[in-house]
């Protein structure tokens, strides 16, 4: 079987948001695009799905703030409904019964929170906020320019140091600021700017986001940043909620990649990528049926890719073994929960909806308490004392829940992606989902009793229903040795992949995880100049 008579500019595998993105971009520029996508829905890990009767949610990502405003604008996503609301505030941390820090709703009010714990921290917060400010204004202009490839000699090092340039002219505070966020782990780099517990655990749960390592892993400052340079509607650092779950995003991208003629395949699961004289020529889907095309671009993990997708021989020995080297797992554990009614924490009485459950809703209430659900995972598959990030974006959007009840998105972390002494992560989703009500309902008695429904995402079930290798949300670990030009290996940081016609535009490609676009934007951009 081959596909269709007409002949294809490229394919791509996998239709999560970058593949869309991706999409889009060629198909503007005039190319013929086809995308396989092997689910029966567009959106990869951003979807919204009816998970209990009557309540529907974001399955897996679960919240809108990196999404790149240019991708926004350009695929006109507003037009194509997408609406998307700020929260009130950023987070809402319950620490005990009886005391609680909020953070966000500008910054007089983040500095009176901070005076209940810290008058000190409280008025270092301003230039706290101006100094990472200015490095993620310098990362931000980088993650939309393609990363230099060092096989490329002169070309590449013009094109690093026009990269660099920002941080170069920079002031020596700049300097440090960039070295310290890149080299040294959370814990040491807020320990320079705070000296309040609490105040530290409300930037530091950043720094553990999809990322299974500890506050005090060096390195581990650079994914805090990496999670500031956000925006919702021109407001920096701002974090919002799309009306109808994050599947809003991915179908307003689907009917912008419709109306620029991309034709989109579901049920269409890639089996591999077929090859000729070291160069791509198109896929085999798992039908058997044959899709040529002059180029192959895949947004799946590079993992999934080169570890699944090519038959032996098809890659250089040496490529392969460096990408066996390639880390996966983000520690992640993901549930939805459909609930009767609101949580009522005793930090801050009342089911009434309030600001507090319109916001993030962290409990981690210190930096060791995040070492040790940490260290608890390596030991026993996840900690008992987990940390979780509960949204309830129904208290924002009516359309998610029956009315009067709500749905929460329960983000939990230090949760290894494979457990000891050989057990399955089948059989011991349960017992973590428990851990991870029991965690909630210590600060929220009546947590338990409202759960009326429940939708549980294991690290292995995140890869087995999303592609998400080790359950790995990021496509692969944020780490220096993999991120830029080394993303998702040197000399491959470019888009371009090991043989002719190949690219890659997903989360495993510059600048790395998150719902950004910009790894499907940049890729586009490569493979259109290439063209040319």
């Amino acid at each position: 079987m081959s596909s269709n008579s007409k002949s294809l500019d490229a394919v791509i595998i996998g239709g999560g948001h970058n593949g869309l993105v991706c999409a889009y971009y060629l198909a503007k520029a005039g190319l013929n695009v086809r995308i396989c996508e092997r689910r029966s829905i567009v959106g990869g890990a951003a979807v919204t799905e009816e998970f209990h009767p009557g309540f529907r949610n974001s399955v897996a990502s679960y919240t809108v703030s990196l999404l790149n405003p240019d991708v926004i604008a350009d695929m006109q996503l507003k037009e194509y409904g997408l609406k998307v609301v700020k929260r009130p505030i950023s987070n809402f941390l319950p620490i005990d019964s009886n005391n609680y820090l909020k953070l966000g709703g500008g910054l007089e009010r983040t500095q009176e929170e901070f005076r209940k714990f810290s008058h000190r921290d409280a008025e270092r917060l301003p230039e706290y906020y101006e100094r990472i400010e200015a490095v993620a204004d310098v990362l931000r202009d980088i993650s939309t320019k393609t990363p230099p490839n060092p096989k490329r000699g002169l070309r590449a090092a013009l094109q690093a140091a026009v990269q660099l340039w920002p941080v170069a002219k920079g002031s020596n505070q700049l300097h440090r600021d960039v070295y310290d966020l890149f080299t040294k782990s959370a814990r040491s780099f807020l320990d320079g700017w705070f000296e309040n517990e609490h105040v530290k655990a409300a930037f530091g749960f950043d720094a553990i986001v999809g990322n299974y390592a500890s506050p005090d892993t060096p390195g581990s400052a650079y994914v805090l940043l990496h999670h500031v340079f956000g925006e919702v509607d021109g407001e920096k650092g701002a974090w919002g909620h799309a009306i109808g779950g994050m599947g809003a995003i991915t179908q307003a991208m689907k009917q912008a990649c419709e109306s620029v003629g991309v034709e989109i395949t579901t049920d269409a699961a890639v089996d591999k990528v077929n090859v000729e004289n070291g160069a791509a020529t198109g896929v085999t889907l798992m039908n058997g049926e044959i899709v040529v095309a002059k180029r192959v671009i895949a947004n799946v993990n590079p993992k999934m890719l080169y570890g699944q997708m090519f038959n032996e021989g098809d890659l250089d020995i040496e490529f392969s073994r460096r990408m066996d080297g390639y880390k996966n797992g983000s520690g992640t554990f993901r549930m939805n929960v459909a609930l009767s009614e609101l949580p009522d924490f005793t930090a801050l009485p009342g089911k009434d909806n309030a600001e507090h459950h319109q916001c993030g809703i962290v409990i981690a209430p210190t930096l060791d308490y995040m070492d040790r659900a940490y260290v608890d995972a390596k030991a026993n598959g996840w900690s008992k004392h987990p940390i979780v990030e509960m949204l309830i974006p129904s208290t924002l959007d009516s359309s998610l829940a029956p009315e009067g009840q709500h749905v929460a998105s329960l983000f939990c972390q230090q949760f290894s992606p494979e457990l000891p002494d050989g057990q399955s992560w089948h059989d011991a989703r349960e017992a973590a989902a428990q851990t991870i009500i029991d965690t909630v309902t210590a600060h929220a008695p009546n947590f338990r009793d409202a759960v009326v429904g429940k939708m549980i995402l294991s690290p292995l079930d995140l890869e087995e229903k999303l592609g998400l290798i080790g359950g790995d949300i990021m496509h692969g670990v944020m780490t220096l040795d993999q991120m830029w030009a080394a993303r998702p290996l040197m000399n491959h940081g470019d888009y371009r992949g090991p043989l002719k016609n190949l690219y890659m535009c997903g989360a495993g490609s510059h600048p790395g995880g998150g719902v950004t676009g910009l790894p499907g934007r940049n890729a586009a951009r490569e493979v259109l100049a290439d063209g040319k």
